[in-house]
């Protein structure tokens, strides 16, 4: 089945670039990203003092040398990584000010592309869709069959009612045993107070958490030339209003919440990103991961 949200060419161009955790992760596999725990890949961690019962063959000679003390080398074990991405299902989701795809279509393509390169590098994926309630559970695999289950989800979600954002981070934090990658899509149209404790959630359970805030750019520039009725998609209230009367106003407000949610992100280390819903996916993806990628020692 072809699905109309995922570019062939563009996988094939990105597929190369590996995706990577920011922080330590624990899995069942040997893989490609750090581990908290010490192991024998490549890299060095540290040195640590000799006790019976190590290994002799990672004693570090030189150091002995120049210490008269031996000392054992650790090296960071490498493991599998485990992503999960949540996806806002609300009404306002649904939003398109004209020829550019709706916040859903957008978070799809995002959603659909990263899934397809992390399984395809041998990393696990699982999704959550959510509005009022978080109704859709597909839990992380590495098997090639996942895509396709990922897949027919993202293409039958339909976003209606409220949103339960947050309730939904606050589960998926308890119900995530294990530290992974957590990438969010939202217009995050919720408290912002709210949404700062459930990002303190996650990253209390030790998540790298990633916040794609979609938004159209109709939104962002509130271009309108005569009075509108304003519709709210998720709880259906209308407002009629004259734009010119209230654009500053509005700027203002939008200004404030677009501050204060990505000081939000900042302050538990998340890789946020505002993104318009006319911007081109392969750059999106591609400047994400490529930013994501491990320095050198």
């Amino acid at each position: 089945m072809k699905y109309d949200f995922l570019d062939t060419e563009v996988l094939a161009r990105l597929k190369a670039i590996p995706m990577e955790s920011r922080f330590p992760m624990i899995g069942n596999v040997a893989g490609r990203h750090r581990s908290p725990h010490r192991g024998s890949s490549v890299e060095f961690a540290e040195y640590r003092k000799y006790v019976p019962g190590d290994d002799t063959r990672r004693l570090d000679w030189k150091a002995f040398a120049r210490s008269d003390r031996y000392y054992i080398k650790e090296f960071e074990a490498d493991t599998n990584l485990r992503a999960y991405f949540v996806v806002d299902s609300s009404g306002s989701m649904n939003f398109s000010s004209g020829e550019n795809p709706t916040k859903i279509e957008f978070a799809r393509r995002i959603a659909a592309t990263l899934s397809y390169l992390i399984v395809n590098q041998g990393d696990s994926v699982g999704l959550s869709c959510c509005n009022e309630k978080l109704h859709l559970e597909i839990p992380p695999s590495r098997r090639p069959a996942q895509l396709q289950h990922i897949f027919e989800s993202l293409q039958t979600v339909e976003p209606k009612g409220e949103t339960g954002l947050i309730q939904a981070l606050h589960t998926i934090a308890e119900k995530i045993q294990q530290r992974a990658l957590v990438v969010v899509l939202s217009d995050f149209f919720v408290e912002t107070d709210e949404l700062a404790d459930a990002l303190q959630h996650l990253r209390f359970r030790k998540h790298d958490i990633a916040m794609f805030h979609l938004l159209d750019p109709q939104e962002i520039a509130f271009h309108f030339e005569r009075p509108h009725r304003f519709i709210d998609l998720e709880d259906g209230t209308t407002v009629v209003a004259e734009p010119n009367l209230i654009v500053d106003e509005y700027h203002a407000a939008l200004n404030e919440f677009l501050a204060t949610t990505e000081k939000n992100c900042h302050n538990v280390n998340a890789d946020y990103q505002l993104l318009q819903t006319d911007a081109n996916i392969e750059e999106i993806v591609s400047g994400f991961i490529t930013g994501r990628l491990r320095k050198k020692r």
